[in-house]
């Protein structure tokens, strides 16, 4: 028989570093209303949904979907909000990481390329928060969710929702 004489001692694994690359998706409703959470960790840093690709093969409209579901709990591919309410605008930029989140990523890694895409929900559906990432959500007109955006290029992709909705209906006809 065998007897361990102490408990066993189990040590975290490091969290692998973040992927630089990352999406983020405009949740709006059918008037141009814009959600915006407020991050947990940077109290007044209002932004849309974003977040990085948890493996590199992980398709950009799966991390869309994820990252919304994880940090709203909208989910995309429900009766409320079918998959088609998903749009991959195909666009794409590469920004400078902010400091504070360096540590998060590789060593060398100082850039991140973010893809947009935007999903139309109901009326201002029900948000569920994840706690450890955001602490409050704002259903605001477009362009007042833009000019409360931390981030430019967050209240950039706001300002252009109504330019990129105009775009796909057209492209759909």
């Amino acid at each position: 028989m065998y007897r361990a004489s102490v408990a066993p001692i189990f040590h975290a694994m490091p969290k692998p570093p973040k992927i630089p690359q990352s999406v983020l998706v405009v949740i709006h409703t059918p008037s141009l209303d814009v959600l915006l959470i407020e991050r947990a960790d940077i109290p007044g840093f209002w932004q849309s949904v974003t977040g990085s690709k948890d493996r590199l093969d992980e398709p950009l409209a799966e991390t869309a979907m994820r990252e919304v579901a994880e940090e709203t709990g909208i989910v995309i591919g429900s009766a409320l909000v079918p998959e088609s309410a998903l749009f991959d605008w195909q666009y794409s930029i590469e920004y400078e990481i902010y400091p504070q989140f360096l540590h998060r990523y590789g060593e060398g890694v100082i850039h991140n390329t973010e893809h947009w895409f935007s999903v139309q929900v109901p009326e201002q559906l029900e948000v569920t928060l994840a706690p450890r990432e955001h602490t409050a959500f704002l259903w605001l007109p477009y362009e007042e969710a833009a000019s409360r955006c931390f981030s430019s290029s967050n209240a950039d992709a706001i300002l252009q929702l109504p330019k990129r909705l105009r775009e796909r209906s057209e492209f759909r006809r």
